[in-house]
C-alpha cells in the first residue's frame, strides 16, 4: 500500500510551526529529531548554528502524517516559502522504492539517491521534470 504525507520545509522555525499545528489538530508528535541527534557524517556537515534545528517531526491528523523539517544552511538548498514542501511516499519494498525514484526523477533531478539511513528508512529524494519535489521511503519494520 502506498501511502503519501505532505513534507514541509522550514527555515529555523519548523519547531513553532509544528507547536502551532499541534495546537490547531490536537495528537501527539510520533518522532521528532535535531540535527544535533544525527551520527556524524563529513557528507552531511552540520554547524553549531543548526544543531538546535529540527531534523525530522512527524504530526500524524487523520489518516495523513504531517512531516517536516528545518533546512540546513550548510548543506540544504535555500528555503523559499511557496516551494518549501515535498510529497513524502511511502511505499512497501526497497525495489518499489528504487522503481518510483527512477520514473519521479526521470526528466528530472536526483537530489539524494535511495540508499539505507541511519534512521532505519530506504530513502531517496527528487525532484520531478515539473519542479515538484519527492521523498521515498521504504521501512521493512513498518512493512512486517
Amino acid at each position: 500500500m502506498i501511502q503519501l504525507n505532505p513534507y514541509l520545509t522550514f527555515d529555523g522555525n519548523c519547531e513553532q510551526a509544528f507547536d502551532f499545528y499541534q495546537s490547531v489538530f490536537g495528537g501527539d508528535f510520533t518522532f521528532k529529531s535535531r540535527f544535533s541527534e544525527m551520527p556524524p557524517d563529513p557528507n552531511l556537515p552540520v554547524s553549531e548554528q543548526d544543531m538546535n534545528k529540527i531534523m525530522h517531526v512527524s504530526l500524524p491528523i487523520g489518516a495523513y502524517v504531517l512531516m517536516g523539517s528545518d533546512s540546513s544552511s550548510d548543506w540544504g538548498p535555500p528555503t523559499v516559502v511557496g516551494n518549501n514542501f515535498s510529497l513524502s511516499v511511502s511505499v512497501d519494498s526497497k525495489s518499489e522504492a528504487d522503481t518510483m525514484h527512477a520514473k519521479l526523477a526521470d526528466g528530472g533531478n536526483v537530489t539524494m539517491p535511495m540508499d539505507d539511513t541511519f534512521w532505519g528508512d530506504y530513502f531517496g529524494m527528487c525532484t520531478d521534470k515539473f519542479g515538484i519535489n519527492w521523498m521515498i521511503s521504504f521501512n521493512e519494520q513498518a512493512a512486517n
